[in-house]
């Protein structure tokens, strides 16, 4: 598998890009598809300056030493995009590859696509972006400190600051993998930037879990997104935020059932 990073869209645009998921988990996704070794190509200044025909001869080619290369019929590559299938086709024929478009796709005859899959997520439709993903949604990360104020309020979490935009925003229900364990574990989370208290600028993931007395802290933490319970919101004061934060664990409670009680090892 040949992939960028940054992501093509995210270095020619203005404005954020949110990633559906992280360089890791795509990796792993890579891997857990059958794919043996994965080539992440810097996408930067230099890399836009280089021709197609210098893509396919320097990369393809002399470093990849291709023999069959497989692309989307839309793929476009090298300065100003100025690559496509029919050249791939053309250099392939000359330097001993051969060049194949993979077909788009389809769920019940609509075509599978990124930018479908952000929408249903940014609506809070779960439900429906997990047949698209072929998977839930799901964000990990390493449980970092951070200020207590959740152990204050009553509602301890464990906090993942991201390193991308997220196409998620708000409050949710969710269920919690540890380490390398399936996401089981209930709770609630919020992710944005806190509009209340110690507003940060960039997005932090904060997980409530359920019934939960460990320490979390250094650990991979993987968040299943289930249901969206409201939008981000300020509110006046500690006192109607704290009691917002106890509807919602109700909410989330009902709506992932029973809580499982915690086991000490």
């Amino acid at each position: 598998m040949v992939s960028f990073e940054p992501l093509p869209r995210a270095f020619f645009s203005a404005e954020p890009v949110p990633r559906l998921s992280s360089v890791r988990e795509k990796l792993r996704g890579f891997a857990a598809a059958g794919m043996e070794h994965t080539l992440l190509l810097r996408f930067n200044q230099a890399l836009t300056a280089m021709s197609a025909e210098d893509f396919v001869q320097r990369v393809l080619v002399e470093r990849l030493a291709a023999r069959e290369v497989w692309v989307g019929g839309d793929f476009r590559f090298g300065h100003k995009r100025g690559g496509d299938i029919a050249l791939l086709e053309h250099m392939g024929a000359q330097l001993g590859f051969t060049a194949c478009t993979m077909p788009p796709v389809q769920l019940d005859g609509v075509r599978v696509s990124a930018s479908r899959i952000r929408a249903l997520l940014a609506a809070g439709e779960f439900a429906g972006a997990e047949p698209l993903l072929g998977r839930p949604f799901v964000i990990d990360g390493k449980v970092e400190y951070g200020n207590q104020l959740g152990r204050t309020l009553g509602y301890p979490t464990a906090n993942i600051h991201l390193q991308r935009v997220s196409p998620v925003q708000g409050i949710f229900a969710v269920r919690v993998g540890l380490g390398e364990g399936e996401c089981s574990w209930p709770g609630v989370a919020s992710l944005g930037v806190r509009p209340t208290v110690n507003q940060v600028s960039q997005p932090l993931l904060e997980v409530h879990l359920f019934d939960f007395g460990g320490d979390l802290y250094g650990q991979r933490m993987a968040v299943e997104f289930v249901a969206k319970l409201r939008d981000e919101q300020k509110f006046d004061g500690l006192e109607p935020l704290k009691a917002q934060m106890a509807l919602d664990s109700r909410k989330a409670r009902e709506l992932l059932g029973m809580n499982p009680r915690l086991v000490e090892a």
